[in-house]
């Protein structure tokens, strides 16, 4: 059998008082953070903290889903707005002598290479203006050289601006 020591009843007491005291005061100190926990400006108690922060949630998640949807938007409109303007200018008529660099060609194009082409030839007695469209860097009509400088300094600046971002 094995033997246990005794202890005395007197020192039994004083163990668990202290004990009663450590404990006593864990309590007091939990009942305390209970209070800070359940403390609020608005709240009342922890479920209504619980309920006030759910209803937050709630409403940012739809301010998300709203703001989300709202960039989609903004940003599919700006692939199609004007992202390029080239123009080039020039002499059609370099050997007469006639009309200088007055005539141009300019290009406004889209992200995705759609807009127009606008020609002006200007010679001494008239200006001639041509409008041509543009769908994915290429024109339905027939280009002249410098239109079609003009679409492909357009295209590598874009393509230059997408390597950026």
């Amino acid at each position: 059998m094995p033997s246990f020591p005794i202890v005395s009843t007197g020192t039994m007491i004083y163990v668990l008082l202290g004990l009663i005291l450590v404990l006593t005061i864990l309590i007091i100190r939990l009942e305390s953070c209970l209070r800070r926990l359940l403390k609020g400006k608005d709240a009342q108690n922890l479920e209504d903290t619980i309920h006030d922060l759910s209803k937050s949630v709630s409403r940012l998640t739809v301010f998300q889903k709203e703001s989300t949807e709202y960039l989609k938007n903004i940003e599919a409109r700006l692939k199609r707005s004007v992202q390029s303007v080239e123009t080039i200018r020039f002499n059609p008529f370099k050997g007469s002598g006639d009309g200088g660099d007055q005539s141009f060609a300019t290009v406004l194009l889209s992200e995705n290479g759609d807009g127009a082409i606008i020609s002006s030839l200007y010679a001494r007695d008239r200006v001639s203006v041509f409008s041509k469209p543009i769908n994915r860097f290429i024109a339905q009509y027939e280009l002249t050289e410098e239109e079609k400088e003009a679409i492909k300094k357009a295209q590598e600046s874009l393509a230059y601006e997408t390597k950026i971002k």
